[in-house]
């Protein structure tokens, strides 16, 4: 059992030696990474990309769409420590019988001992048109009961490779009882 904490310990002198290493090699060329012309993978003109979009956690019913993985191991009133893992609907329009696509995949935490404070850590995995199989990656806190959250877009895949931006999410409808959500994420992702 004592040897847990120099395990620790070593793990976290390689982790900071491995990433200090690459600081120092970033921007060369080594056998093992070079530096490549944008070009020649179709990276052309940034853009900038909007999309609004519904998304809906729905905690009950018969097919609940967010799920609790880890329970809180207290007693508080904010539910500190409790896991759930999402796939959401993306609809067009605030009513789950609007156009379907997308769905939001991945979880949220809440990590905030004080407030409702979530850890989302997600994917907005598209279904239609040209982004059919493309993905965005949202990373960031948000707090519920705010009026307008703001999470950053960390990547994406597909037609949002090199992505970044940030999402604004906005409740549209909650269920106090519940815990059943609509919310607006208005997307703002710069991508080749």
């Amino acid at each position: 059992m004592a040897r847990l904490p120099i395990l620790v310990s070593h793990f976290i002198f390689l982790s900071l030696l491995s990433s200090f290493a690459a600081v120092l090699v970033a921007g060369e060329d080594h056998e093992f990474g070079r530096t490549i012309d944008r070009k020649l993978y179709g990276l052309k003109k940034e853009k900038l990309s909007h999309f609004r979009l519904y998304w809906h956690d729905a905690v009950t019913g018969s097919n609940p769409s967010s799920v609790l993985v880890v329970p809180p191991e207290n007693t508080s009133t904010t539910a500190f420590g409790m896991v759930r893992m999402i796939d959401n609907a993306l609809t067009l329009g605030p009513e789950m019988s609007s156009k379907l696509v997308g769905r939001a995949q991945g979880f949220y935490a809440q990590a905030s001992q004080q407030e409702i404070g979530l850890l989302m850590a997600m994917n907005f995995a598209f279904l239609e048109g040209k982004y059919n199989g493309s993905t965005i990656t949202v990373l960031g806190r948000n707090t519920v009961f705010s009026k307008m959250r703001e999470m950053p877009v960390v990547g994406g895949s597909g037609l949002f490779r090199f992505a970044r931006g940030y999402v604004q999410a906005r409740t549209q409808w909650l269920n106090m009882t519940s815990g059943d959500a609509i919310v607006e994420y208005n997307i703002y992702v710069l991508h080749y």
